[in-house]
């Protein structure tokens, strides 16, 4: 028997019972495509945290205060403490001019009502900043422009918002040249923050951007900042500037023992490796899920060859009397096998690829290229490996004893 008289004599099984074939064929689909698309997930959620991570800027470090750093100046004038991070510390790290450090950028931050004359957003996330804010990953602005350097220094009541916000507190309009108030405070709106993907509950285009200066005069006090973020000269300077600032850092603020630091430095392009790491474990742990499944669709298949060869007794028997060898007959059902899970991984590939079109648990899947034809390859690896047992046992049945059943 030929290849081609295998694959015609296996369509042809298949279709003599359409709905036990139709039940297999779902099972192997099923298996398929929760393979792909559960590595698909795994591996949209890996890009979105990593995009996440990125837009931070690979090249930058935050120092955030620990412990009661952030306690603003009354704070610090009731328990004496001097161990704080604040505009001052940061302006002389600035001045130092550390050899691997280009720009010193300090943040306050709270949580604030903010209004227009129609409408009003609670807990919103104000950041208030100097303009290198703007030049950190992807903190650009794409409408108006951001506020100036003349501005922190006159504590300007102006603002940068981003584009939800901005269409939830202006919704029949534009929110340039603007007013909002924030905490009773007025500001004019003169840009609004570029669309930033979001991940988590959060979304980072729902915040206002104001001068630093105004931020701690009108909220936070001129004590503690919320956090320091040093630019490195590079990515590669990262490791180098962190050892510096942590140098500098430890002399401005008193340190000697670095058990008592009163902060902590973020390393972005650690985190990034950590969180690609963190992600390729998730997406394999998805992948093994998902081939839990396959298996099973395998198990199904050894439950239906097993079926066809009995029902088939007569006709095995017949072929052998007529000369039909044992490889013709292995290979005939081995043929079947492989046929029908070939067919239910393409139908599994298929519906894989569309899923993926739609977000899943919040993420859109990314498929991996590498995942189609491993799909479908494991699917026929297990049709032949599931489908061995029935074939030999069909091959090794005796003319005459098959002639004999019923």
């Amino acid at each position: 028997m030929s290849f081609v008289e295998m694959i015609l004599s296996a369509l042809r099984g298949i279709n003599a019972n359409k709905l036990r074939s139709i039940l297999t064929l779902l099972g192997v689909m099923i298996g398929v495509a929760s393979v792909i698309l559960l590595l698909a997930v795994g591996n949209g959620s890996a890009q979105t945290v990593n995009s996440a991570i990125s837009q931070l800027g690979t090249n930058t470090l935050t120092v955030r205060p620990t412990g009661g750093g952030g306690g603003g100046a009354q704070a610090a004038a009731s328990t004496g403490s001097t161990k704080q991070i604040t505009m001052a510390v940061g302006r002389q790290i600035q001045a130092a001019k550390l050899g691997h450090v280009r720009d010193v950028i300090p943040q306050v931050a709270g949580s604030l009502t903010v209004a227009s004359t129609t409408a009003s957003e609670t807990a919103i996330s104000v950041i208030g900043t100097t303009p290198a804010y703007f030049t950190l990953g992807t903190n650009s602005v794409a409408t108006g422009a951001s506020f100036t350097s003349e501005d922190v220094t006159t504590s300007a009541k102006v603002a940068v918002i981003g584009q939800t916000l901005a269409s939830e507190l202006f919704p029949t309009g534009s929110a340039l040249g603007q007013q909002v108030t924030v905490g009773g405070t007025p500001l004019t709106i003169v840009g609004i923050l570029a669309e930033q993907g979001s991940i988590g509950f959060n979304d980072p285009n729902s915040v206002i951007i104001a001068p630093i200066s105004r931020i701690q005069a009108s909220f936070t006090g001129y004590g503690a900042v919320s956090s320091l973020t040093i630019e490195a000269t590079n990515a590669d300077a990262v490791a180098a500037a962190q050892g510096e600032v942590e140098i500098m850092l430890n002399q401005l603020l008193g340190i000697t023992n670095t058990a008592d630091e009163p902060y902590t430095i973020i390393n972005q392009g650690s985190l990034l490796q950590t969180a690609a790491t963190s992600a390729a474990s998730f997406t394999a742990l998805l992948g093994a899920i998902a081939a839990i499944s396959l298996l099973v669709g395998g198990i199904g298949v050894t439950n239906v060859m097993l079926v066809t060869v009995t029902e088939r007794t007569r006709e095995i028997g017949i072929r052998k009397a007529l000369g039909a060898t044992r490889g013709a007959i292995l290979g005939q059902f081995l043929a079947e096998a492989a046929t029908l899970t070939l067919l239910g991984g393409v139908l599994g590939v298929a519906v894989a690829v569309i899923g993926a079109q739609f977000p899943i648990t919040g993420t859109l899947p990314v498929i991996l290229p590498f995942s189609i034809p491993l799909a479908l390859g494991v699917s026929v690896a297990i049709g032949v490996f599931f489908g061995v047992y029935p074939a030999a046992r069909a091959a090794a049945m005796r003319p005459i004893q098959a002639l004999r059943a019923i």
